[in-house]
């Protein structure tokens, strides 16, 4: 945010932008959160898996103010139940790192997982309520005037996500 205010880069793609700042914000695909588990764990034979359950499970969660944190705990405070946090990261990579180590569940976006799934080293629990239906943006400042290479960029991401909303995931 930091870059993007001072002018110093010329796109971010990011879950959540902010309102203060005086940027467009241009959504460009669903990113959809899901609950993973590591392949042992006992909530995998359950489908789908009671809210009440799954309140029952400690959390790897990312860090405090993040987009993914705030919608997961958007939806278990409309739901009135409480979210049992574990460990805190900053990173997806080191959230599934954990969830493998089974260290407790976590929320990642679908499209951060896929080699995950293919070598079984991670799977997606069947929630009520889930997946939570998120957006992607690419923000710039409002009137700023891209660089050919920040709208071969803009471009690229456009059609790229274009290609893996019409491929199933």
């Amino acid at each position: 945010m930091e870059l993007l205010e001072a002018n110093e880069t010329d796109i971010v793609l990011m879950g959540s932008p902010p309102e203060a700042l005086d940027l467009e914000s241009e959504p460009f695909m669903e990113n959809p959160l899901v609950v993973v588990a590591p392949p042992s764990h006992p909530l995998e034979s359950q489908q789908p898996i009671p809210l009440e359950r799954l309140a029952e499970q400690t959390f790897v969660m990312r860090e405090a103010g993040s987009g993914t944190r705030l919608a997961l705990e958007r939806f278990f405070n409309d739901r009135g139940l409480v979210l049992r946090g574990g460990m805190q990261m900053t990173r997806n990579e080191a959230i599934k790192q954990a969830v493998r180590a089974g260290m407790g569940l976590g929320v990642v976006s679908r499209h951060t997982i896929e080699l995950e799934l293919e070598t079984g080293r991670l799977l997606v629990l069947d929630v009520e309520g889930f997946p939570i239906q998120r957006q992607w943006y690419m923000v710039y400042r409002r009137g700023k005037r891209l660089s050919p290479a920040a709208t071969a960029f803009h471009d690229f991401v456009l059609a790229q996500a274009k290609q893996i909303s019409e491929s199933p995931i």
